[in-house]
């Protein structure tokens, strides 16, 4: 530190923090390739699987030539491909989850943490250290399928498939990697963080799964897309890992302790008090008796947390109505695509009873104003629900998918002659005037959730953050979101019907 303090600020500026980052990350490869226990199972991996994945191969190509269906061995041998690349990478987070929580077990991370660089620097020096060796592996297994292929059926691949799937090794390497050291920074045991590397490895293994079925549907262009979203889900991740990441938490944490009563109090707390009191921005509200108070409590959360809460989280509200206006896009867009047979969808002479026979349908709620409301309640809730599970990204999904078959629908509508402007007007607009709004606020709030996880407020603990962003969506689902879906749900019951019926009833 003295030497940095004599080179001047401007010199410590300018030192490059991934140079800094692979200084250590050289460290830990070194350290990595004295342990056989880590390098013997890639080389063996590198080596002998391509061979056997080679040898399955040719197997199922004499079969399938013997059976007329060539086509089932061609599109079998990339997914082998991908699967003999993504085999040395499962290693990275192995590697990975041993990064800070290993070494705090071995004694070995204070001289480690006292080294004279930022958390920055340390937190990507253990990440490319994690991914390095797994990579190198995982491309020279490519490399060793690939010339086994061309010696004995003289297959190569085509350049694009080839960096479809290079790619799709790097991103997913950096997925894994990223969520691992996340694990590994957050917990004080290395069987804790073995535990909840399943929520990696599950959701990496079903990916994979998929890939698979779209190669064998040979829509190969889909892979570019799924790629895309492994980017962004890395990203979103390693911004989290580098939010989070304190070197003074990782030595002080001792045990990880789930303690209820303390996050109900911090709930309570954060739902209770005013989110303008928690900033500093209001003095504390004067006493009274209780039904004053909570009287009191409610007016201001009408007058001041309401528009507050609004007016700070105008970010995540202006996400998602842009992702509601791509869904519709892409609904309508798709119309060319799966056009409706003319005839199967006529809107002449539509009558009560066709509202009734939609009741008979188990998937959607019955035409009545509970049944409409309590279905968009739990729809909602349980949105709040899976952003936790996934950064905020499924509630955004379950949120586009009904615009998406709205604008599916009236791009159906034009294209079989009828007026889609009208169609909209009579069949969405009415109760859409509340109930859009209302799911549109409730999903921000949501994705915020997501968001407090991986980047929490300034001053508060990563599960502070989610205490408090799950608060305000409580606050702004009980007093806002519920009674908009209640006038939405008796406008959709009482009024959109009646419009539909007077403009195209019989």
């Amino acid at each position: 530190m003295a030497v940095d303090a004599a080179r001047g600020p401007s010199q410590v500026a300018e030192r490059s923090t991934f140079r800094m980052a692979w200084i250590l990350a050289r460290r830990e490869l070194r350290d990595t390739l004295r342990d056989w226990r880590i390098v013997s199972p890639i080389v063996l991996l590198t080596l002998l699987f391509p061979w056997l994945m080679n040898w399955t191969a040719q197997l199922v190509i004499d079969f399938v030539q013997r059976r007329d269906a060539t086509i089932i061995g061609e599109r079998l041998i990339p997914f082998l491909l991908m699967i003999v690349g993504f085999f040395p990478i499962s290693f990275s987070l192995v590697i990975a989850l041993e990064t800070f929580v290993g070494e705090k077990e071995r004694r070995s991370m204070e001289p480690l943490l006292s080294m004279p660089i930022t958390d920055l620097e340390l937190y990507l020096g253990k990440m490319m250290s994690a991914m390095a060796l797994p990579l190198m592996g995982s491309m020279l297994g490519i490399g060793v399928y690939m010339a086994g292929m061309y010696w004995s059926i003289g297959y190569l691949p085509s350049w694009t498939l080839l960096v479809q799937i290079v790619l799709l090794n790097i991103i997913s390497a950096l997925v894994m990697v990223s969520g691992a050291v996340v694990i590994s920074s957050q917990t004080t045991s290395v069987r804790a963080a073995n535990l909840l590397a399943s929520f990696i490895i599950v959701p990496m293994a079903l990916l994979v799964q998929g890939e698979s079925i779209v190669m064998f549907w040979g829509n190969l262009d889909a892979l570019w897309l799924i790629a895309l979203g492994l980017l962004v889900v890395a990203a979103i991740l390693a911004r989290m890992g580098v939010k989070t990441f304190n070197r003074e938490e990782i030595l002080g944490r001792e045990i990880d302790e789930l303690n209820l009563k303390r996050a109900g109090r911090l709930l309570r707390h954060f739902f209770v008090e005013s989110p303008a009191r928690l900033a500093g921005l209001e003095a504390p509200s004067q006493a009274g008796s209780p039904p004053l108070r909570a009287l009191r409590w409610v007016g201001r959360v009408y007058r001041h947390d309401l528009p507050y809460l609004l007016r700070h989280n105008w970010m995540p509200v202006a996400v998602v109505a842009f992702m509601l206006v791509v869904a519709a896009a892409v609904g309508w867009a798709y119309v060319s695509t799966y056009p409706l047979p003319q005839g199967m969808l006529t809107l002449q002479d539509l009558s009560q009873q066709d509202f009734d026979s939609m009741a008979n349908i188990s998937f959607l709620p019955s035409l009545t104003t509970t049944g409409i409301f309590v279905h968009n309640v739990q729809v909602l809730l349980l949105a709040g629900l899976a952003a936790v599970i996934s950064l905020g990204v499924l509630s955004v999904l379950m949120l586009m998918v009904p615009i998406g078959m709205v604008g599916f629908l009236a791009g159906q509508v034009a294209w079989l002659g009828y007026n889609p402007l009208a169609f909209v007007g009579a069949f969405v607009l009415p109760h859409g005037l509340f109930e859009i709004p209302a799911a549109l606020i409730a999903t921000a709030f949501a994705l915020r959730i997501g968001a407090s996880i991986t980047a929490p407020r300034e001053g508060l603990t990563v599960g502070e953050g989610l205490l408090a962003a799950i608060a305000d969506f409580v606050k702004v689902f009980v007093f806002l979101v519920v009674p908009l879906l209640l006038v939405a749900a008796f406008v959709e019951a009482n009024v959109t019907t009646q419009i539909v019926l007077w403009a195209y009833g019989g």
